[in-house]
């Protein structure tokens, strides 16, 4: 065997999962163990193996892991890295669909239609129908039908599902199958997919066979490698086994996961399809990397002990080389805003005495309204931060607005983009007229160019209308020979939008401008991008195509994480499902209290509870050197001050693994699980459990509450105030309670029922 330099990187697990190509094999990848040089290597290993990487099928979940994965793999193998299909699930069958459109019925420059865009046309059905928009709301109904397409239940099978039915009689939405169907012939209509069709239609394709369709691309990729296998869902697996199961068949799928980060639930992942996959493929080999690179000895045996808690998993035992690393810190407040405050402080500690700098700095939380305190005293101490999470750039109406022209040009049928711009700029086409114009397509099933031409709106609206119609058509015969970048620069001057945009001179409209401008030179970017690109055959490499069509692929399949750049100096804030895949020198959980973390929805449900705890796991494992958790005993929610036990997940932790300082965290309960402990500095010191119906109080107007006055709480107690803090509606009191022998609380005199003594 020829002897790779590569292979020398590997550790003895890490090895083995690389060299063993043949058959199913399971990579159990625990953090900061490897995974994508693992992926990687095994892809370099097989070309040196002879194996065609035309062959090789490469799924991942973001297209940033995509990325990382060709570079890596193009230093390794070179320019043979082009020939492997990598990309994110979305992203390669929306690549198969482009060659195969034809064949279900679409066209191949079908438009992507965003969860925007499928909103838009829900709630135009919703219209059609007359029906009640309070209770048949978008968000209702996107996530209804995006579930049912993840179950693979069609149209037709929802309206005949009974148990779909009753549930919607009991939400008192019966016509949800309906609205499904329209949805559904509206899209096709108007040769659209969304984001759940890329998936959906792939395996209606598959399923069909037309033209033996599905052997073409058996035959095609012989070897399949999927990241992230824990976070797939029931529909992504059903496309894979279409693809590997078939008779003889070698079963050459590979998957890396992880049971302990399944975190996706709400989304439709599916943790069975990890925990059950053997029983789908006997054969199958198994490797667990169990060596983490990432963290501190006393955050991994933290890890270890919290995901040991969770009922059903692949058993594995995290270790680290790295035992010289500091306990987990651990921070108790007595408010939300208490809290930031002592997070803030910290963080000039890491960044004084640990020389971190802000973007190694990462503040998760479980929720991400969480965030507003912990900005504000960011700002407060002149600390830069980031949030992720925030507005896309293609989220921006500017920019939604100048795309829904430029797939309008190569889609003429794209019945939500036409409804967006028809009349940006205002060219006196009132919501009234394009209604009609619509309708009358509709019922004479005609497009809505021939419509426009039966002249059945009248005046300055037709004429309007006319010269629309001719714009559109004229840029869809250009694009058909010229770049993106040239068909965007006519369509912008042509359409007047630049014209209307450079004519705002307010603070708004000069930041709509740099938003234009920055798209622009992005799709100039993408035309001048050295790129190359497989043929149809995979025999040759071609010059990639750089038209509107590729340009609005593109960019349709970009997520908001996708986007982010770590550019500058900053600490970053963001919820633990968005911290998935990253890591940081020092991190901060925050929130950890019960109906917080774990949330109030999974409080009685095991399965919920050991999804929770997983998302605590990839919280804490994603901490390089410094973890420190906290929590507050009382917590602003809904205008209402709450006040909940510290969270089950900070006993488990384990007490060796934490660090003896002040903030060290007590008044927590024992675990709800019977293999919990409770050990030393956890001891139980509980709150007393007043309820306002133990005293006969009548509330005192803030004015009577000055310091040195006794007072009287409907949940603490007596009391003596020992100051008073902040301004008008801001006033804090300080009080001594006398059921409290340690603390003082903090309250809010605008919203306490209190009263002065």
């Amino acid at each position: 065997m020829k002897t790779i330099s590569f292979l020398d990187e590997l550790n003895e697990v890490q090895y083995k999962a690389v060299t063993t190509i043949n058959g199913p094999v399971m990579v159990i990848a625990g953090p900061g163990s490897g995974k994508t040089r693992v992926l990687t290597y095994r892809i370099a290993y097989m070309m040196e193996q002879g194996i065609n990487p035309r062959n090789i099928l490469t799924l991942t979940f973001t297209n940033k892991a995509a990325r990382e994965m060709k570079e890596r793999l193009e230093k390794v193998v070179g320019q043979q890295s082009n020939y492997v299909w990598a990309g994110t699930f979305h992203s390669i069958f929306a690549k198969i669909l482009r060659i195969e459109a034809d064949k279900i019925g679409f066209p191949p420059s079908f438009t992507i239609y965003d969860s925007d865009d499928t909103k838009s046309m829900l709630n135009h059905i919703v219209k059609d129908l007359q029906l009640d928009s309070k209770l048949y709301t978008a968000n209702l109904l996107y996530n209804r039908i995006s579930s049912a397409k993840s179950q693979l239940i069609s149209p037709a099978s929802y309206l005949n599902d009974h148990v779909l039915i009753e549930e919607d009689k009991a939400k008192k939405v019966p016509l949800v199958g309906q609205i499904y169907y329209n949805y559904t012939e509206r899209c096709k209509n108007a040769g659209a997919m969304d984001f759940d069709d890329l998936l959906f239609n792939t395996f209606i394709l598959f399923h069909r066979n037309p033209d033996n369709v599905l052997e073409k691309y058996q035959q095609k990729f012989k070897y399949l490698l999927v990241d992230e296998f824990q976070d797939t869902n029931f529909l992504q697996y059903a496309i894979l086994k279409k693809l590997i199961k078939y008779p003889d068949s070698q079963h050459n799928l590979c998957i890396v996961g992880d049971d302990a980060q399944s975190i996706y639930a709400f989304r439709g992942a599916t943790i069975e399809n990890i925990l059950d996959f053997s029983k789908d493929f006997p054969q199958l080999q198994t490797f667990k990397l169990e060596q983490n690179y990432r963290s501190g000895q006393y955050i991994v045996n933290a890890a270890n002990n919290v995901i040991n808690y969770n009922h059903r998993q692949i058993k594995k035992e995290i270790w680290t080389s790295q035992a010289d690393s500091a306990k987990i810190s651990t921070v108790r407040a007595l408010s939300d805003d208490e809290e930031s405050r002592k997070v803030v402080d910290a963080i000039f500690e890491h960044k004084n005495r640990n020389h971190i700098t802000n973007s190694e700095i990462a503040i998760l939380y479980r929720t991400n309204a969480q965030s507003r305190n912990f900005e504000e005293h960011l700002r407060r101490a002149n600390i830069p931060y980031k949030i992720y999470g925030g507005m896309s750039f293609y989220q921006r109406k500017e920019v939604k607005d100048l795309l829904a022209y430029f797939r309008l040009v190569v889609n003429l049928q794209d019945e939500e983009a036409f409804r967006r711009i028809v009349n940006i700029p205002k060219r006196g086409i009132g919501d009234t007229s394009i209604e009609k114009l619509l309708n009358y397509a509709k019922e004479n099933n005609i497009t809505v160019w021939d419509a426009i031409d039966a002249a059945i709106v009248t005046g300055k609206a037709q004429s309007s209308l006319l010269e629309f119609k001719k714009l559109i058509l004229h840029a869809n015969q250009f694009s058909l020979s010229n770049d993106a970048d040239k068909v965007a620069e006519l369509v912008y001057q042509k359409s007047e939008m630049a014209k209307m945009y450079k004519e705002d001179k307010t603070n708004e409209g000069k930041s709509r401008m740099e938003h234009i401008t920055s798209l622009m030179d992005g799709i100039q970017e993408f035309v001048e991008k050295d790129e190359v690109e497989l043929d149809d055959n995979g025999d040759i490499v071609i010059e990639k195509s750089r038209g509107m069509v590729e340009y609005l692929q593109s960019i349709s399949l970009i997520t908001d994480f996708d986007n982010e750049t770590s550019d500058g100096d900053h600490v970053n804030l963001m919820s633990v499902h968005s911290s998935k895949g990253l890591e940081f020198d020092s991190v901060f959980v925050v929130g950890l209290e019960e109906k917080l973390f774990p949330s109030f929805m999974s409080l009685h449900q095991e399965s919920l509870i050991d999804e929770e705890r997983r998302l605590f796991y990839v919280a804490i494992t994603r901490a390089r050197k410094l973890l420190t958790l906290t929590y507050a005993t009382s917590r602003r929610q809904f205008g209402n001050i709450v006040f909940n036990k510290p969270s089950r997940f900070l006993e488990e932790v384990g007490e060796d693994n934490l660090a003896s300082t002040i903030h060290q965290p007590r008044n927590l309960v024992k675990d709800r699980d019977p293999r919990s402990k409770v050990v030393g500095s956890f001891a139980k010191n509980p709150i007393p459990q007043a309820t306002q119906t133990q005293y006969n109080i009548v509330a005192s107007p803030i004015s009577a509450f000055q310091p040195g006055v006794k007072v009287l709480h409907p949940r603490f107690g007596y009391g003596t105030i020992i100051s008073i803090e902040g301004n008008a509606d801001a006033r804090m009191a300080i009080i001594h309670f006398d059921t409290f022998s340690d603390d003082n609380k903090r309250i809010l005199l605008k919203f306490a029922k209190m009263q002065a003594l």
